[in-house]
C-alpha cells in the first residue's frame, strides 16, 4: 500500500512538471536570448549603465523612445536613445506581408539590396507571372494551378496547413500567392493562344472561310472528309474576312501550317518582351543613380545604355509593330523579311531581292547603327575620367577644410539628437568616394568590364528571351501529343458505347495523372526556373546590385518554436 501511494505521488509530481516544463524552458530560452543581447554592449566608464548601439528603423525610433521611457520609469533608471551619424552602410529593411513574402524572396535570392536601393520586387509582383505564364499558357493548366493555390490561400489560417512537416508541401504553402498569380496569368494567356488541354475554343467567329477556298479549288465533299486540316491561303479571295477580336483564330488549329504562324508570331512577341523589360530595368537605373547622387552617370552611362539598346534592338521592334500594322494577309507573300533587313543593317548593305518597309529606311538604319557604335567610347571612357578629375580636385583641395568639417560634426552639441534627416543614415561614403579610392588602372578596368558585359548583354539577353517563344512551342506540343496519344484513341475506338464509356475512366484517370505529373509539376518547374533566370540576369543586372545585408532585429520568435 505505502509503495502503491508512493507511485501515485510521484506520477501526480512529474504530471505537475510535465505541464509547467515548456513554459519553463520557454523563460529560460528567453532569458538566454536576452543576456545574449547584453553581453553584446559596453559598459561604460562609469560601470553604472550599458551602452548599445544598433540599427533602427526611423519609422520605429518613436516607439523605441516610448518603451525605453515606460521600461526606466518603473525601476527608477533613466533609458535614452541618440542617433549618432555612422560611417557603415546601413542594413536593409523591407517590410512584407504574406502576399508579397515570396516575390520578396526571390529578389533576396538573388542578393539583399544596399540600403535605399531599387527593389525590384513590386514590379516583380507582375512581371514573374506574366513571363511565366508566356511560356505556360493555358487556360485548363493555369485554371488547375488557380485552384490549387486558391486552395492553399483560403486554408492559409488553418493550424493543420501550417503544421506539416512535409518539404515540397512547405514550398508550395510558402509560395502560393505567386502561384495564385502564375496561375491567373496563365489563364489569360491561354485565351490568348486559345488553347485549353490543348484544343482551341470558339469563343467568336471564324476570320477564316475555308468554304471560298473549297470552291475556288474545287475540291469535293469526299475530299474535305479525307484532308479536314488544310493550309491557309490568304490570297484567294473571300478566304480572309478579317481579324480574330481576342487571340489566336481556332481554325489555325486545324490548318497545316499552323506550326509555321506561331512560330513567326510567339517569336516576334518575345523579342518584343524582352526589348521592353531590359528597357524598365535600365530606366530603373536613374533612380539610383539620383538617389545616391551620381548624376555624372545619366548622361556617361544610363543615355548610351538606351540608346545603344533602343538604336539597335528597340529598332527590330519597331519594324516588328510596323510590319503588322502596314502588311495585311493578302500581303504577307510579298512582305519584306524583318531578319534580312536586320542583318543587312549591320553590314551597311542592301538586298537587292528584299524591298525596304518604308522610304528612307537606309538613311535611318545607318543613323541609328553610328550612334550606337559612337555610344561605345562614351560608355568606356566617360566614367573613368570623370571619376580620375575628381579625385584630382579631392587631391588639390587642401586637407584642412575636410579635417575642420570633421570636427565640427563632432564637436556639435546636436551631432547625435534626433534632428538627423533619413538620408543621414545613407552609407557614409557615395559611390563616387569608393570609385575615386581605386587607382585609375582599375577604375578603367571596372567600366571596361561594365561595358563589355551590357554591349555582349544586349544581344544575348534579347536572345536569351527566345526562351519565352521556345517553352510556349513546346507546352502547347507536349499537350498535343499526351492529348492525340491518350484521349483521343479512346474517343476516336470503334467500340459500342458501353464499352467505349468504360474504358474511359481508367483512361480518362491516366490523362489526368499525366497532365498533372508533367504538364503541370514538370512544364512548371521549368518555366518557373527560365522565368526566374530571365530576371535575375537579364533584368535585375540592368540596376540591381544585390550587395547588401538584411536588418536582423532581436525577436523571440526563434524561441517560441
Amino acid at each position: 500500500m505505502v509503495l502503491g501511494e508512493t507511485e501515485r505521488f510521484l506520477s501526480q509530481v512529474l504530471g505537475r512538471v510535465q505541464q509547467l516544463l515548456p513554459a519553463g524552458q520557454l523563460q529560460i530560452r528567453k532569458m538566454k536570448a536576452v543576456y545574449l543581447a547584453l553581453n553584446q554592449c559596453s559598459v561604460s566608464s562609469t560601470h553604472k549603465c550599458l551602452i548599445a548601439e544598433v540599427w533602427c528603423a526611423v519609422r520605429d525610433l518613436p516607439t523605441l523612445q516610448q518603451v525605453l521611457q515606460a521600461s526606466s520609469s518603473e525601476v527608477g533608471v533613466s533609458a535614452v536613445a541618440h542617433r549618432i551619424p555612422c560611417q557603415d552602410m546601413p542594413p536593409t529593411l523591407i517590410r512584407t506581408n504574406r502576399f508579397t513574402a515570396s516575390f520578396q524572396g526571390i529578389v533576396d535570392a538573388y542578393g539583399v539590396g544596399r540600403y535605399q536601393e531599387v527593389n525590384p520586387a513590386p514590379y516583380t509582383i507582375i512581371t514573374f507571372p506574366f513571363l511565366f505564364a508566356v511560356m505556360f499558357g493555358d487556360v485548363g493548366h493555369g485554371l488547375l494551378m488557380f485552384l490549387f493555390a486558391l486552395a492553399m490561400v483560403l486554408a492559409e489560417n488553418q493550424p493543420a496547413m501550417k503544421a506539416m512537416q512535409n518539404e515540397i508541401w512547405q514550398t508550395f504553402f510558402g509560395g502560393r500567392y505567386l502561384l495564385l498569380l502564375m496561375g491567373l496569368f496563365s489563364v489569360y494567356t491561354g485565351f490568348i493562344y486559345n488553347e485549353c488541354f490543348s484544343r482551341a475554343t470558339t469563343i467568336f467567329p471564324s476570320g477564316w472561310s475555308v468554304a471560298a477556298m473549297a470552291n475556288q479549288s474545287g475540291w469535293s465533299d469526299a475530299y474535305l472528309a479525307q484532308h479536314p486540316v488544310l493550309d491557309l491561303d490568304p490570297n484567294v479571295s473571300g478566304v480572309f474576312l478579317g481579324p480574330y477580336p481576342f487571340g489566336i483564330d481556332p481554325v489555325w488549329s486545324l490548318a497545316t501550317n499552323h506550326l509555321r504562324f506561331l512560330n513567326s508570331f510567339k517569336m516576334k512577341m518575345s523579342v518584343i518582351l524582352g526589348v521592353v523589360h531590359m528597357a524598365f530595368g535600365v530606366v530603373l537605373g536613374v533612380f539610383n543613380h539620383m538617389h545616391f547622387g551620381q548624376s555624372h552617370r545619366l548622361l556617361l552611362e544610363t543615355l548610351p545604355e538606351l540608346v545603344f539598346l533602343l538604336g539597335l534592338f528597340g529598332y527590330l521592334v519597331f519594324l516588328v509593330v510596323y510590319k503588322w500594322l502596314c502588311f495585311t494577309a493578302v500581303d504577307s507573300a510579298t512582305a519584306p523579311s524583318i531578319l534580312i533587313h536586320f542583318i543587312n543593317m549591320f553590314l551597311f548593305s542592301r538586298s537587292p531581292t528584299n524591298r525596304p518597309l518604308y522610304s528612307g529606311q537606309e538613311v535611318v538604319q545607318y543613323v541609328l547603327v553610328v550612334l550606337a557604335l559612337a555610344t561605345v567610347p562614351v560608355l568606356l571612357l566617360g566614367t573613368p575620367l570623370y571619376l580620375l578629375r575628381q579625385q584630382r580636385r579631392r587631391q588639390r583641395r587642401p586637407a584642412g577644410g575636410q579635417n575642420e568639417d570633421k570636427a565640427k560634426l563632432i564637436d556639435s552639441p546636436d551631432a547625435s539628437e534626433s534632428d538627423w534627416g533619413p538620408d543621414e543614415e545613407k552609407a557614409g561614403c557615395s559611390e563616387d568616394d569608393k570609385d575615386a579610392e581605386l587607382v585609375p588602372s582599375e577604375i578603367f578596368m571596372h567600366q571596361a568590364i561594365h561595358t563589355i558585359e551590357f554591349c555582349l548583354g544586349c544581344i544575348s539577353n534579347t536572345a536569351s528571351y527566345l526562351r519565352l517563344w521556345a517553352l510556349s512551342l513546346a507546352h502547347a506540343q507536349l499537350s498535343e501529343v499526351l492529348w492525340a496519344m491518350v484521349m483521343r484513341v479512346a474517343l476516336n475506338s470503334d467500340l459500342a458505347v458501353g464499352v467505349q464509356a468504360v474504358l474511359l475512366v481508367p483512361i480518362f484517370a491516366a490523362f489526368a495523372v499525366m497532365t498533372v505529373a508533367i504538364l503541370l509539376v514538370m512544364e512548371g518547374l521549368s518555366a518557373f526556373l527560365h522565368a526566374l533566370r530571365l530576371h535575375w540576369v537579364e533584368f535585375q543586372n540592368k540596376f540591381y546590385s544585390g550587395n547588401g545585408y538584411k536588418l536582423s532585429p532581436f525577436t523571440f520568435a526563434v524561441e517560441d518554436e
